[in-house]
């Protein structure tokens, strides 16, 4: 059976010559001649028609400014187009792929895989008891495209689908295609670029808007389907709670100061408000279906009982509910649970206390209906709302707070100064026992809501935690209970935010512990000194009672942006590796279970790649089932926007996940050969140095400046939180988002792979030989996944690109730079290829195709944006068109940072 009546080809073709058909209707015939010729040209040297680009650079440099706009907003329109083809392809593939039962590593794949293994319904329901995957969306400002651009987008998409999933007449097909070509005319009137830079608020309502209209009815759906699959091959086993979602947007302060209390209690009431309606039409939808008659079927005692409670708990609803639904019981408790969602947000009383009383009223009706013959109608209607329950909660996603320790240590500071305490003056050693016995006295040392004379930044720290003991009460304590402290350094960083949550009373220990918080670890010397730090705090008093009420579980947050700033691509995803097991064994020694908190971005550079290899790939001490990690950008677009998509995203996280659990509890410590290690510690350490060898060479970071749109990137408008910490260009200042756009912009991304061939080499000059890496890549997954990651990187590099930017530096600076990176690049390739056995640095043919049909279209787009920076002075129009160039390259790269 055919499920498809289109192709990726068909898609792309089409709607190219309709975007054509716009460009000339809206412009003119001669600037659609324009783009034509600059797209062919690009194509023919592509192709080896053209032996350079010099047909190419002439055609740019001839186009005035009003045909520079129109050129820039061609390309960038195509690739929003191409990329919409490319995942109605993915959908394509998964849709055929569970026709088939032959999806890798779908849910099919994940029991056959314990099948395999010969695991018994004691480990599986082991194995499913100890997973739970947090993907928490953040607010970091990597999505180029506007929130309108996006919706028409969408649009656009769902029309694709509909041609290609429906069986549609020729008239239909020419509506759906009018609607398209409507669509794309709109797009193309609309500005691409953002007049003002996005409030937190609006980043808030981007998370909520995946959260509300594509994974809140997903999770029912993967969890309907992987309990039919376990449970006809575990029939005994019962499928928990697996998945939890939780969001930064309006809760993370780090370097943001637009993120105020205010934003946060306006995003805990939004996501309260969405969350409680999606219940209350599920509810409605579920009135009619469940309209069973009392004289025809019979109820359980427990609805009987519940029914008679809610009747004398709401009084005012009784009559009209029992006249509106006479006879049909389970109409009438639905309408009153209805009413106690209402009231929720309500100044009357009788709402729902908390989610977990929803939940029990839902089990009663699923109950009634199976113990009644009405199973299958459970399991379809009731069963997807109770797991959405069970996932969301009143809060739609959890929130973290996050802000920079310095901040703690400053408002703890002038607290205890006013105490006559000179806390700055202290070491450190002094500061953990000041601060444990703060926390461990009955009698509060400050006053949050009046603590005098404090700075600014100290005022604002100790209101939001004062907020925080107001957001738990109102919002319960799931809604907010998770504090990351960046930069984390000391063990007093962490018991500075414990004193303040005691003082707040979110904290009164032995028995009460309101907030898990978290170390985010994300320098050298931090990670080198994370045994310290976390030994120190599992030893602490007052630490380890809040532990303990916290069921004895540490949440540690590893930072791979800054990690692979400061250190290099390969160092770092070494160091974060060995690092990981460190923290596991700590972990261990003290009996306590540590969830890793993975700060991954949606580049290579910071973490990114395919998340479920990532899973696979982490160290078996570090697999306790628990995982949580960041989900940025476009990357969140790409992931999550279209359901079928999203789906399947979910499904590869718990085939991975499930699959890694299992693996460590039948191998508790990953057995990894000497030689490895120490090839590993050879190529990190010479990578190491190579890298810290370039940035501080003379005149790299002005190099840096020139040879990158780095200072376009500053000024977009693509997020709340500004680019720098400080306001300085310095890479240690300098935010790892904007570091790595810039180099992917340029398409010289030494962020994915510079040193990686240097380090390879030295291992190999050094005594070590390429048959043992070959086996460490076959072998061993942590290193195949870095060398595919490090291959991505190279693989959407162009030098040939990248020396049209390095010709925009100062003489001097492009002969001292960029000649070594064009060389490191090369090594890396040759050497990443012959590591890996093949030919090409792309594993995946779907991705080489992809790229191949994209770069002639990015070049003209790169081409014109080094035309605009090489311009000393720009009118306003070429420097909205520059702006422009940064979002078309961006789209057609499927990256930022």
């Amino acid at each position: 059976m055919d499920l498809h009546s289109r192709g990726v080809k068909q898609d792309i073709q089409e709607l190219g010559a309709l975007l054509g058909d716009v460009l000339a209707d809206q412009t003119s015939d001669a600037a659609f001649e324009t783009v034509e010729d600059i797209r062919t040209a690009a194509i023919d040297y592509r192709n080896g028609k053209l032996a350079t680009r010099n047909q190419l650079d002439q055609l740019l440099d001839e186009l005035d400014s009003e045909r520079e706009s129109t050129v820039a907003r061609a390309f960038t329109t195509y690739f929003e187009l191409v990329n919409l083809a490319e995942e109605r392809e993915r959908a394509r593939v998964v849709r055929e792929g569970a026709q088939t039962e032959d999806l890798d590593d779908g849910l099919i794949a994940t029991v056959e895989s314990l099948i395999d293994a010969d695991a018994d319904s004691e480990t599986v329901q082991r194995v499913l008891d100890e997973v739970l995957i947090e993907p928490t969306f953040t607010a970091h400002p990597t999505e180029a495209r506007r929130k309108t651009v996006k919706a028409k987008l969408r649009s656009i998409a769902n029309k694709l689908e509909e041609l290609d999933e429906q069986r549609i007449t020729n008239r239909e097909h020419d509506q759906i295609w009018r609607k398209v070509d409507a669509e794309i005319t709109s797009l193309w009137q609309t500005s691409q670029v953002r007049g003002r830079r996005p409030e937190p608020q609006d980043e808030a309502r981007n998370v909520q808007w995946y959260l509300e209209s594509i994974l809140f009815d997903v999770v029912g759906e993967v969890y309907a389907e992987f309990e039919d699959i376990i449970g006809s091959e575990y029939p005994d086993v019962s499928v928990p709670k697996l998945f939890e979602f939780r969001s930064w947007a309006g809760s993370d302060r780090d370097g943001n100061p637009f993120v105020t209390p205010e934003v946060t209690t306006d995003t805990l009431e939004r996501q309260r408000g969405v969350v409680l309606e999606k219940y209350s039409q599920a509810l409605k939808r579920l009135s009619g279906v469940l309209s069973q008659d009392a004289d025809r079927v019979d109820i359980s005692t427990q609805l009987k009982r519940s029914l008679k409670t809610d009747y004398e708990r709401l009084p005012g609803v009784t009559a009209e509910t029992e006249e509106r639904y006479p006879g049909e019981p389970y109409r009438q408790k639905l309408k009153l649970m209805r009413e106690q969602l209402r009231r929720i947000d309500d100044v009357r009383p009788d709402g729902y206390s908390d989610p977990e009383a929803f939940l029990s009223d839902l089990e009663v009706i699923d109950q009634s209906l199976r113990k009644n013959g009405g199973e299958v109608v459970a399991d379809e209607y009731v069963e997807p709302l109770m797991r959405q329950v069970d996932t969301f909660g009143f809060t739609l996603a959890s929130l973290d707070l996050r802000d920079h320790q310095k901040n703690h240590t400053e408002a703890v500071h002038e607290v205890f100064i006013n105490s006559g305490i000179e806390y700055d003056s202290y070491d450190e050693a002094d500061r953990i026992e000041i601060l444990t016995e703060a926390i461990l006295q009955t009698e509060p040392v400050v006053d949050l809501e009046d603590p005098g004379d404090v700075s600014d930044t100290a005022r604002r720290v100790l209101r939001r935690f004062s907020m925080l003991g107001e957001w738990q009460r109102e919002f319960g304590v799931g809604a907010i209970d998770t504090y990351c402290i960046s930069m984390t350094e000391n063990p007093s960083h962490v018991l500075e935010v414990l004193f303040l949550a005691d003082q707040a009373g979110v904290v009164s220990l032995p028995d009460h512990c309101g907030l898990d918080i978290v170390p985010l670890l994300e320098t050298e010397s931090a990670l080198n000194g994370a045994r310290e730090i976390m030994g120190t705090l599992f030893e602490n008093d007052a630490y380890a009672a809040a532990l303990s009420a916290r069921d004895n579980v540490q949440e540690i947050m590893l930072g791979y942006s800054d990690s692979n700033k400061e250190n290099g691509f390969l160092a770092a995803n070494w160091d974060l590796y060995k690092n990981q097991r460190r923290l596991a064994q700590i972990c261990d020694d003290f009996d306590v279970t540590m969830r890793l908190f993975h700060g991954r971005g949606g580049s290579i550079s910071r973490g990114g790649g395919p998340m479920n290899e990532a899973m696979l790939a982490l160290p078996n001490e570090t697999v306790t089932g628990q995982i949580k990690f960041t989900e940025q950008g476009e990357a969140i677009a790409e992931k999550y926007a279209n359901p079928l998509i999203a789906e399947r995203n979910l499904e590869q996280m718990l085939n991975a996940q499930v699959r890694a659990r299992h693996n460590a509890i039948r191998e508790p410590t990953e057995d990894v050969p000497s030689a490895w290690i120490d090839a590993m510690e050879e190529m990190a350490s010479a990578a190491r140095k190579q890298y810290y060898d370039l940035l501080n060479t003379d005149g790299f970071i002005t190099y840096f400046g020139q040879a990158t749109p780095i200072g376009v990137i500053e000024d977009l408008n693509l997020g709340s939180r500004p680019a720098s910490r400080s306001g300085e260009r310095t890479v240690e200042d300098l935010r790892a988002i904007p570091w790595v756009f810039s180099w992917t912009q340029s398409r010289c991304i030494i962020t994915g792979w510079y040193a990686l061939g240097g380090g390879i080499q030295s291992y190999l000059d050094n005594g070590g030989d390429i048959t043992t890496l070959k086996s460490m890549y076959t072998d061993w997954p942590f290193f195949r996944t870095t060398l595919d990651n490090a291959a991505l990187a190279l693989a959407r590099t162009d030098l040939d690109i990248a020396e049209h930017y390095a010709s925009l530096a100062d003489p001097e600076l492009r002969e001292d730079f960029f000649p070594h990176l064009r060389t490191e690049c090369n090594r890396s390739r040759e050497l990443v290829c012959e590591v890996s056995g093949r030919d090409s640095l792309l594993e995946r043919e779907w991705l080489d195709q992809s790229l191949r049909r994209r770069n002639p279209y990015v070049d003209p787009l790169n081409l014109l944006q080094t035309h605009l920076l090489e311009q000393t002075h720009r009118t306003d129009e070429e420097e909205r068109t520059l702006r422009l160039t940064v979002k078309g390259i961006a789209a057609g790269m499927k990256n930022t940072g």
